[in-house]
């Protein structure tokens, strides 16, 4: 991107905006994703299905299946949904999917970016309030069917606790409480997620909720794919807490869900609610 005389082009050296994206509007837009072109029937791209995410004693676990479809084709069996977006934060994708890919990179260079020029890292609050300008950005290409719909969640530094925001594809932005989903599957995760998560519950137990959510939501909904074991693909989990964000080991996973599939194999529509505790 060197200018004609082979130095850097003066936009490079403009410090009157801190936003990545901003940059990109005024020098490269056609990066951006709302300039992707192509076909709009959404029947035509892939698209990712069930997210899901809890709070715990110590910060948030965010987890998402691994099915991408396309109609009424399995496009993909072991897409990735859940990235971390920087080191206390991460989001989880569901609707096109590769728009929905190409907004959490840039999403991710956002935050970087805003850090180096303003030498401070977002608030949460700050965050999410960015990627819902960046979905707003979408608009267009949601209206044709080609949506992406983000979960972020984070661990808030200030409070000391984990937090949940979900979006509408216009940019609307809501904060929720204790546990939310989105995706095709996410009316039967949520109900799981309702049943099986308790105030204060440990990393452990919270790993376990999300995995029951989402066999949940792929015993009622064909889009959402369940743990496969005789692939060894698991749903993507990760941790958020003081400590940073990390990924749950597939040794980990494949433990927690061969117990689950045991417990199944007695009770196929799995656990009760903890009535009474």
């Amino acid at each position: 991107m060197l200018n004609g005389t082979g130095g850097i082009p003066s936009g490079f050296l403009d410090t009157s905006t801190s936003s990545f994206t901003e940059f990109l509007q005024r020098h490269t837009p056609q990066l951006l994703p709302d300039a992707v072109t192509g076909a709009t029937n959404e029947q035509l791209a892939p698209h990712g299905t069930t997210i899901v995410a809890v709070t715990f004693a110590d910060g948030v676990i965010l987890a998402g299946d691994r099915r991408a479809t396309m109609g009424n084709v399995i496009a993909q069996r072991d897409i990735e949904k859940v990235f971390a977006a920087d080191d206390h934060t991460g989001v989880g994708i569901a609707g096109s999917a590769g728009i929905a890919v190409e907004l959490v990179r840039l999403f991710s260079v956002e935050l970087e970016h805003y850090e180096k020029i303003e030498g401070a890292a977002l608030s949460i609050e700050g965050k999410a309030n960015r990627l819902s300008t960046m979905l707003r950005g979408n608009l267009g290409l949601a209206m044709q069917g080609l949506a992406a719909v983000p979960l972020l969640a984070g661990y808030d530094e200030v409070r000391g606790c984990g937090r949940i925001f979900s979006y509408d594809v216009t940019g609307g932005r809501y904060e929720e409480h204790d546990f939310h989903s989105v995706g095709s599957g996410s009316y039967f995760a949520r109900g799981s997620l309702k049943k099986l998560q308790t105030p204060g519950q440990d990393e452990q137990r919270a790993i376990e909720v999300v995995l029951q959510a989402l066999y949940d939501a792929a015993d009622d909904d064909s889009a959402t794919g369940g743990p496969d074991l005789t692939r060894g693909i698991f749903p993507v989990v990760a941790s958020i807490t003081a400590a940073g964000f990390a990924r749950i080991s597939e040794e980990r996973l494949g433990e927690a869900v061969r117990e689950m599939f045991d417990e199944r194999m007695q009770r196929p529509d799995g656990p009760l609610a903890p009535v009474g505790e």
